[in-house]
Order: structure tokens, then C-alpha cells, then sequence
């Protein structure tokens, strides 16, 4: 990185230009990505792309004080957004009357009381999908990680969340679909001042993969709205849902909040899961310890939520994958006025970028911030709450922080639990996994294993 990075006074930015920045991005965008979380050391910086230039925080104090702090005036809004908003529209993934609307009518369905009372249903659904693996296992046959992952969350969200209204032969509609939008619109997030008007790679992968979407979910709404239904389900509190002034809100509204929890319901679990091969593969001194501790405590029994509270170890597994590889690794915020970062004037109308994929890996933060040390999640290593709140934020933060975080801890602690109570896996991967960027952090390659029926397990 050139000299002229340096850091500047007077309340200026650390500067990334653009005839250095441009071409590393399009080259290797995740590389020249990480350099710049690095070369910051959490300073306020700002990456120029000629017609547009946007500030990147890194430090948890800068992240408090956008995410917390200020939230009114950082707003989930502006050119990043752009390319999603025709996926999640006006939702709880947007800003305004309507994300109030439909975070009081989805928060029921996730509370941590009713999220526990559906643990068992959780747990049996969780165990059932995990059969279909038991004649690959025997046969030794490879299975991708990804699309195994994606069958066991869709299974268990969609029954337990979205009250099996989706079927499986829509779902096998849905999850594609999905997968697709997350790789077409990568070009949009690293291009995202190119007007819409201008076709990039990815556009028509993207506007198939709405419309299947569209197909699929406007019916199914229709349907279920007719009904007199007063379960507690994603259909369900949004069919019945009102606006303020108690007016009747629109099957458009319905759909855009589906989508958002089908996204955020599934794609959080499943990609922290795909991560968690590649790591085992790579630490097998990880991998030792948390066979130990499920073999301790579930044995050969099905897994259980009572099994939980003794899986401490595993526990430690999931917040540390999503330390290194948190799914949402970019969250943009547009200034709605003026304001000052560490010092630093940020316009009204300018954009300021948020990784937790940056911070989490930040130096002067974590301690060394590449390894894989579930460890460093244990109480007696964080006396005190040494640790700043916003060094780890894998779910957001303030006001907008995402609703569902005790069902991914709950489903991936069983999933995770339900497998390597029953089997052992071995990589068929020989390159080590490295992330792509797109809606979602995910393993650039395919990532294969083969599962072993455990040793001694009837």
C-alpha cells in the first residue's frame, strides 16, 4: 500500500484513491478489502472511487456510535442498498414506518421465550433431516457442505417459523433462487455507483432469481390471508398484521418481510455452518475438544435442548466462525446530516461502511485476530468485560440489531450437535477455504466431506 495512505490532520480521513484501490478491487476485491481494514488500524478511512467515495469504520467505538449512538442518523439507506431493495423492498431490512411495522409484528415469533418453547419441535426436526445423511455416511459418499447445510436450516425454519406453508417442492424453488441472488449481486456491492440503467454481470440472474420469488410467495400469501389463522408464524402475524392508523397493508408488504426472514432465517445458519468443515479439517486440535465434549454429553442419544448448557465448548465454535467469517459482513449506513467520526466531518448524504469482517479481524482489537480460538470466547478470558460490546458484532447492534439471533444460536448449537454426535467428518477439499464476496460471506470453492459413521455408535 502506497505512502499517500498516511494519515492526515485536521480532521481528515486516511484516503484510498482511486487509481490504486480500483484495480485491486476488481482483481482480487476480498484481498484489497482486507488490506484496507488493515491498513486503517481503525482509524476512519475513506476508499475513493472517482464518482463515488464512501468512509470506512472499523473501530468498536466508531461502530457504537454509528449502529447505537447515533442510529437516527445512519441510516439503512442510499447507493449500497440499492441493489437489495428489490429483493427485501420496504421490510424489517429497511428503515422507517415500515422496519417499525414489521419489527412489532415479527418480534412475537421471536422472543426468547417463545423461541424456547419450540426447541423440542426444533430438535426433532433437526435430528429427522439429519437421517438423510445416515446412507451417504454408510456408503462413504461425499457430500457438498453447502446445499447439505442449506436442506437441514430450510427444513427447520420453514416448519417451525414459517409453520410448513412453504412446501418442500416450493422451497426447492426458493433456496436456489436465493443462492443465485447472493452471487449475482456481488458486482453491484463492488460497482455500486453504476447506474441501474447499465447492465453488469449478474443483473439477469438477479431479477430471475426476484421473480421466482415473486411467483412462488404473492400465491401462497393470497391463500393463507383468506384464512382465519391465529398461529404464531412468519404467515401468520403478517397475514394478520395492521398499519398504524389500522389500515390493511399490502401483500407487497407481506412478501417483502418473507423474503427478509426466509434470508435472514436461513442463510446465517447455513453459511456459519459450511465454515465449520473447512475448520475442522485445518484444527484438529478444535476439532478434538468439541468431539469430546458432545460425546460427553449426548452420547448417542438424540440431541436434545437439554443437552445445551453442557455444550459450552461448542458454544465457543459458533461465536468464533462467526468472528472470522460472519455471514452479513457489510452493513452500509448513509448519513441523513452532518456528523463527526473520531474526528473526522462526515457529510449529510455520505456513506460510511461497516465489516464486521474488518473489525473482527482488527489488531489493535483481537488478539491474534486470524487464528481460530474458540477459546477466547470463554467467560475467564473476557474478566471483566474487557472486551469492547462492538468489537464483536455479527448480528449488528442497536436499534436495528437482527431479531433472530437466539434461533441461529439454538438451531446451529442442535445441528451442530446432532451431527458430530453421529458422525466424523473427512475433507475432500484439498484447497483451503477462502471466502467470495456477495450478499453473504460464503467459501469461494465447493466444499466436500465425507461423513464417517462415528466409532462404536449402534
Amino acid at each position: 500500500m502506497s505512502t499517500d495512505t498516511s494519515i492526515s490532520t485536521n480532521g481528515k480521513a486516511r484516503n484510498f484513491p482511486f487509481y490504486r484501490t480500483f484495480p485491486r478491487l476488481i482483481r482480487d476485491p476480498l484481498k484489497e478489502i482486507e488490506q484496507i481494514g488493515k491498513m486503517s488500524g481503525g482509524d476512519l478511512v475513506r476508499v475513493d472511487f472517482g464518482v463515488f467515495r464512501a468512509y470506512v469504520a472499523t473501530h468498536p467505538d466508531h461502530v457504537q456510535h454509528i449502529l447505537r449512538d447515533n442510529s437516527a442518523n445512519f441510516l439503512r439507506d442510499g447507493t449500497f442498498w440499492r441493489p437489495l431493495h428489490g429483493l427485501f423492498g420496504d421490510s424489517i431490512l429497511g428503515e422507517g414506518p415500515d422496519w417499525d411495522l414489521s419489527r412489532k409484528v415479527l418480534q412475537p415469533v421471536l422472543t426468547t421465550r417463545h423461541v424456547n418453547s419450540l426447541a423440542d419441535r426444533m430438535a426433532v426436526t433437526i435430528n429427522e433431516a439429519i437421517d438423510a445423511l445416515e446412507e451417504p455416511a454408510r456408503c462413504g459418499t461425499p457430500i457438498k457442505a453447502a446445499p447439505e447445510m442449506t436442506a437441514i436450516v430450510h427444513r427447520t425454519v420453514l416448519r417451525i417459523f414459517f409453520g410448513d406453508k412453504i412446501s418442500q417442492a416450493e422451497n426447492d424453488r426458493l433456496a436456489p433462487a436465493f443462492e443465485s441472488i447472493t452471487t449475482a449481486v456481488a458486482f453491484r456491492f463492488l460497482l455500486p455507483f453504476v447506474p441501474e440503467s447499465i447492465p453488469v454481470p449478474g443483473d439477469r440472474a438477479f431479477k430471475k432469481g426476484v421473480q421466482t420469488f415473486d411467483e412462488v410467495l404473492f400465491p401462497l400469501i393470497r391463500r393463507y390471508r383468506e384464512q382465519d389463522d391465529d398461529a404464531l408464524d412468519f404467515f401468520s402475524v403478517l397475514g394478520r398484521a395492521h398499519e398504524a392508523d389500522g389500515g390493511e397493508v399490502t401483500d407487497q408488504w407481506v412478501r417483502d418481510n418473507l423474503v427478509s426472514m426466509f434470508a435472514t432465517g436461513t442463510e446465517t445458519t447455513a453459511g456459519a455452518l459450511t465454515w465449520l468443515w473447512p475448520i475442522l479439517d485445518t484444527h484438529p486440535e478444535v476439532a478434538a475438544l468439541l468431539y469430546e465434549e458432545i460425546d460427553r454429553v449426548v452420547g448417542d442419544e438424540p440431541v436434545r435442548p437439554s443437552h445445551l448448557a453442557g455444550l459450552t465448548y461448542t458454544k465457543q465454535v459458533v461465536q468464533e466462525l462467526l468472528r472470522l467469517y460472519p455471514v452479513g459482513w457489510l452493513f452500509p449506513r448513509r448519513a441523513a446530516a452532518d456528523a463527526t467520526i473520531g474526528g473526522v466531518s462526515v457529510k449529510a448524504g455520505e456513506t460510511v461502511l461497516l465489516s464486521p469482517y474488518l473489525t473482527h479481524r482488527l489488531e489493535p482489537v483481537w488478539d491474534r485476530p486470524l487464528e481460530f480460538d474458540p477459546g477466547r470466547f470463554a467467560a475467564e478470558r473476557n474478566v471483566s468485560g474487557r472486551r469492547h460490546r462492538y468489537s464483536y458484532f455479527p448480528f449488528g447492534g442497536g436499534p436495528h440489531q437482527c431479531i433472530g439471533m437466539h434461533v441461529f444460536n439454538l438451531e446451529a448449537e442442535l445441528i451442530i450437535a446432532g451431527l458430530l454426535s453421529r458422525f466424523r467428518p473427512v475433507s475432500c477439499t484439498s484447497v483451503p477455504a477462502r471466502p467470495r464476496i456477495g450478499a453473504t460471506l460464503r467459501p469461494r470453492q465447493n466444499v466436500e466431506i465425507v461423513l464417517r459413521p462415528k466409532a462404536g455408535r449402534a
